[in-house]
């Protein structure tokens, strides 16, 4: 039987006469994610894209998993195809179907006829086809309002589909197509999250992280690997900078106050991170923070922060409580990883006391005790390790 995998693109079938290349920017990450399990055919029509394997041999099971998380794609099916008459839909219909037909309660069919010259009405094929599956499956009860199970049948130009339950996507818009933004990641629970839903608004990842050895461990440094190699799985290859900030870190520590040190750490950090978006070509910064979260995420504190960068700062998770934040972590599969118990730069030197409603001015002269900051930032950035995560 000859099986397809049918794409629902919603959103982008809101974008008029641009839709034709939002499109072709899905069909080309839909192959990046699909080239480790084979070849496909694409064929776009109506709102839908049409995958068709190459090869008999292909997992269309592989191929669903890798589908499920693409982004820009609303819902998706497997179906078979048919000949288009009412014949062959029953017959692929009984075969196609057996299984989930067996198992539900209750179903509806819904047809869709895009080919008008076909004999039948989109009413009449379903009620022809949903009196045929009664006559052959007579525990099933109809339901039109929420049954177990939909048969959708589509007659289009040259054939017909025959398909069960859609499976919900990954939703959001096909990324690259909403430019590129640099992530500052750790190894904590926010930043992931953070990546995965700019990446869901069709943003291009680019990743710093930012390491203090001997403070911070190579464990510590393969943990966020492991994070981004998940949030890839999503976004697509992640360029990733590893940036030694030790030095700088110390530096801070022994001329600063330390009721402004964190404070002052994500300033520089947001230097740094904002001098490798730029090389990369990237239009923004993205954080983890959520208001109120922790003394530096107070929004006294994130002003300060914002205050020493050019570029846009976007914070997905601002307004998400930690439950929240961990639902989606959960959803992502990044949080067991997250709650490892590997330190980041972060978490190094915390001061007791944190200012917690500081003032730009105060902020800007407790920096300035820090006469070499750069010369401390050119070679931090001249030594940041680039890696391309998959």
């Amino acid at each position: 039987m000859r099986e397809v995998i049918l794409i629902k693109n919603g959103e982008l079938a809101l974008k008029g006469l641009n839709r034709s290349t939002f499109e072709d920017i899905l069909i080309k990450n839909i192959k990046k994610s699909l080239q480790h399990i084979g070849e496909f055919t694409y064929t776009k029509s109506q709102s839908t894209i049409m995958m068709e394997p190459a090869d008999g041999e292909i997992d269309l099971d592989d191929a669903v998993d890798a589908v499920s998380r693409v982004f820009g794609i609303a819902a998706f099916s497997r179906a078979a195809v048919c000949e288009k008459n009412m014949d062959a839909v029953k017959a692929t219909a009984l075969e196609y179907l057996d299984e989930a037909l067996s198992t539900a309660k209750t179903f509806k069919v819904e047809a869709k006829r895009s080919d008008k010259k076909f004999p039948l009405k989109s009413p009449q094929i379903q009620q022809e086809l949903g009196g045929f599956l009664l006559s052959r499956y007579p525990r099933l009860k109809v339901d039109v309002h929420q049954p177990e199970l939909t048969v959708t049948v589509e007659i289009r130009d040259n054939y017909a589909f025959v398909r069960g339950n859609n499976i919900k996507g990954a939703g959001g818009m096909p990324v690259s197509t909403n430019g590129r933004a640099a992530v500052l990641i750790s190894g904590g629970i926010d930043s992931p999250v953070a990546a995965y839903m700019m990446a869901k608004r069709g943003v291009e990842l680019v990743a710093v992280h930012f390491a203090s050895p001997p403070f911070t461990t190579e464990l510590a440094e393969q943990k966020v690997m492991t994070l981004l190699h998940k949030v890839a799985r999503y976004s697509g290859p992640i360029t990733t900078y590893v940036v030694p900030f030790t030095d700088l870190q110390t530096a801070i520590r022994d001329c600063c106050p330390e009721e402004y040190f964190t404070v002052i750490m994500r300033r520089y950090m947001m230097r740094i991170s904002e001098r490798l978006a730029r090389y990369q070509h990237c239009h923004a910064l993205i954080t983890g923070e959520s208001v109120g979260q922790v003394a530096s995420q107070t929004i006294y504190a994130l002003g300060c922060t914002d205050a020493v960068a050019e570029l846009p700062v976007f914070r997905p998770c601002i307004g998400l409580d930690k439950a929240e934040i961990i639902s989606i972590s959960r959803k992502i599969d990044t949080f067991e990883t997250s709650i490892q118990p590997y330190e980041d730069c972060c978490t190094v030197f915390t001061p007791k006391h944190p200012k917690t409603r500081a003032k730009l001015d105060e902020v800007a002269a407790a920096e300035a005790a820090l006469v070499n900051a750069d010369e401390l930032m050119e070679q931090a950035v001249k030594n940041a390790r680039k890696t391309v995560i998959k």
